[in-house]
């Protein structure tokens, strides 16, 4: 999961990457897929005799419920974190958004959560909750709890969460403290 530069100043140019991935997402994504067929089934063999206006209101629906459910569970069927010299990079999905891009001079310091539930965050996505901070949260377990200079902190379930830790505290170590103005 890391790709190395070689050369004398190899600590300080490597990438460090990570990705968490929740296959139960594509469960739901068949799920919004069966909605969207529904709808369309309706919309080309419907025999339905009373009227046109619940007809319409059950294909728009169907169709609506299916796309929300699929994009909606698309977006976070993964997460990727990409750390490098001056920032760390959190995308989710397979179009990379959301995606959160925080500077390490806004960084005050880095902890390992071996226990980050979807339960502690109202669900799986992109969270925020008044009294925890911000997280993207794809599936149960390790994860990255990222303290922000500004109060905040910002969650990141990833694999190997204990290894990308020790490279964001390498590179805090490197690099000046206190916010970035």
């Amino acid at each position: 999961m890391r790709d190395h530069s070689h050369g004398a100043d190899a600590s300080h140019s490597d990438v460090w990457t990570g990705r968490a991935t929740n296959r139960f997402q594509w469960l739901l994504a068949l799920v919004g897929a069966a909605c969207m067929a529904l709808g369309i089934e309706l919309a080309v063999d419907s025999a339905w005799t009373s009227g046109t206006a619940p007809l319409v209101m059950s294909v728009v629906g169907c169709i609506a419920a299916g796309l929300l459910v699929l994009f909606g569970t698309l977006a976070f069927v993964h997460v990727d974190l990409k750390l490098d010299k001056e920032s760390l990079e959190v995308r989710c999905g397979h179009m990379g958004v959301p995606r959160r891009r925080i500077p390490l001079a806004h960084v005050a310091g880095a902890e390992f959560e071996p226990h980050v539930t979807p339960r502690h965050w109202g669900g799986w996505g992109y969270r925020w909750r008044p009294e925890k901070g911000t997280a993207v949260v794809v599936r149960r377990g390790e994860g990255v709890v990222l303290r922000l200079w500004d109060g905040h902190t910002f969650t990141i379930t990833v694999d190997d969460a204990e290894s990308a830790v020790q490279a964001i505290k390498a590179r805090l170590r490197t690099g000046t403290p206190g916010p970035a103005r």
